[in-house]
């Protein structure tokens, strides 16, 4: 059990000290090194099997530091970086703008106020498989629906809180927490996302969309708000892309969907080469369109640029996350935790169900929707092996957990800018998002408990 008191108090402190706005990339690198010196005194070894070991353990801990560099940065870390670099450049080209413009114009004719909500609600969500920063896909609605919700007779607070929930649920083959997750899992990212991800994914969308027409209605008749309270939106989308790069932002997609799956006989393509194919195919239209070096090498820069910063926020957060687990597991800390787990009759549904909890609220208290996830989901392939459990099982609702409680964050980026910009409280408008968000994440562990196999 000392392993078990250790564990616990390095869990503290790094919780601590990253609640207080430490980097939470030093503060994992450090309660990791605290794991492996504990491990080294206690005899143990901290290399994991297939790794090799320096021959002296103290100098193992900066070897599997090194190994997680090597491991994470050239392999999935490189994936992250190359969705970031062409997410950003799509909104440097202007497509995201024009995919979000053609997608809500046609909701304009709908009439029916909260039937208008579900609907907008509906294509925020499927816009997310082409924008993939929740923040920026929330402020890019909030200057195009948001002022025809509120004309219709919609609240601020009830428009909001449907533009800043677009995100909450993850179903996309692009999204880097769908590929940290199949990877976990085991399976093709394909087979993860379309067979495992969105037959729970999907209702979870419908229920929440249900939930903000219920809850929105009832708090807009308690509180007497109508659309008369809506206020112009200094934002407005500037179209100056054209109507065909729309396209663009859904190309990688369409190509992982034929040729990230060996559909097409012969050839299969990771994902990092299908992003780049991308990026080649919109550089050269930008250069047919433009004929201007300056404009078309400046995008790329721009590309290369959001690259950089994801390996600095993003794939770091990754490799420090993957160093703190394996200090967990190798101190002892995981066995003796199922051991307790298993002597107090905790079975693979509850396991699951604390793992959902303690995700959702990192999540919430973070503001962050991918570093929770990120973090906790390295423990669960080897927990999963040693309970004999799919680790579908127990990832699928985590990752669910994590994008919902972003949502339900006042110091979400996505909640903080989009009541900014409708000029209502974050701590109001989490009051709107979180029983409708609620309800889509209990519908969505309801449907993996009957349809995805505990056991492998």
């Amino acid at each position: 059990m000392l392993e078990l008191l250790v564990g616990a108090i390095v869990v503290i402190f790094v919780a601590r000290f990253i609640l207080k706005g430490c980097n939470p990339q030093g503060v994992l690198f450090g309660g990791a090194i605290a794991l492996f010196i504990f491990t080294i005194l206690q005899g143990g070894s901290i290399m994991p099997e297939g790794v090799k070991s320096t021959g002296i353990l103290w100098l193992d801990i900066f070897e599997y530091i090194k190994f997680m560099f090597m491991d994470r940065a050239g392999g999935l870390g490189m994936i992250i970086m190359a969705l970031c670099g062409f997410a950003a450049y799509m909104t440097k080209v202007g497509a995201n703008e024009v995919v979000v413009d053609l997608f809500t114009k046609p909701l304009a004719r709908l009439k029916s106020p909260y039937i208008l909500l579900f609907s907008a609600f509906l294509v925020g969500s499927l816009l997310s498989l082409a924008v993939s920063s929740a923040t920026g896909l929330g402020v890019l609605l909030m200057a195009t629906l948001f002022p025809v919700l509120t004309r219709l007779g919609i609240s601020r607070l009830s428009a909001t809180a449907a533009m800043a929930t677009t995100a909450s649920i993850s179903f996309s083959p692009t999204s880097s927490d769908s590929i940290v997750a199949a990877q976990s899992v085991g399976v093709s990212l394909n087979e993860y996302v379309f067979s495992m991800q969105w037959p729970a994914a999907m209702p979870a969308i419908i229920a929440i969309g249900i939930g903000h027409i219920i809850w929105q209605k009832y708090m807009d008749q308690k509180h007497g708000l109508t659309g008369g309270e809506s206020v112009e939106v200094e934002q407005s989308l500037d179209i100056i892309a054209p109507r065909y790069y729309a396209l663009f932002p859904f190309l990688p997609v369409i190509f992982v969907t034929l040729f990230g799956s060996g559909l097409i006989a012969g050839l299969e393509l990771e994902v990092v080469t299908i992003l780049l194919i991308c990026i080649f195919i919109v550089m050269l239209v930008e250069m047919i369109r433009h004929r201007d070096s300056d404009v078309v090498f400046g995008g790329m820069k721009h590309c290369f640029e959001k690259m950089g910063e994801a390996f600095s926020n993003v794939v770091t957060l990754l490799i420090a996350a993957g160093v703190f687990s394996q200090g967990l597991v190798a101190s002892g800390v995981i066995d003796n935790l199922l051991g307790l787990t298993s002597n107090m009759g905790f079975g693979p549904v509850l396991i699951m169900l604390f793992f959902v909890a303690i995700t959702l609220i990192a999540s919430i208290i973070m503001g962050s929707g991918n570093a929770p996830f990120y973090a906790f989901v390295e423990l669960i392939p080897a927990i999963a092996m040693k309970m004999g459990i799919n680790p579908a099982f127990l990832i699928l609702p985590m990752q669910q957990a994590s994008n919902a409680g972003r949502g339900m964050s006042p110091v979400a980026g996505v909640i903080v800018a989009t009541a900014g910009i409708a000029q209502v409280s974050p701590m109001d408008l989490v009051k709107r998002t979180i029983p409708p968000l609620a309800f889509g994440l209990v519908v969505n562990i309801v449907i993996t408990l009957f349809y995805l196999p505990i056991y492998p």
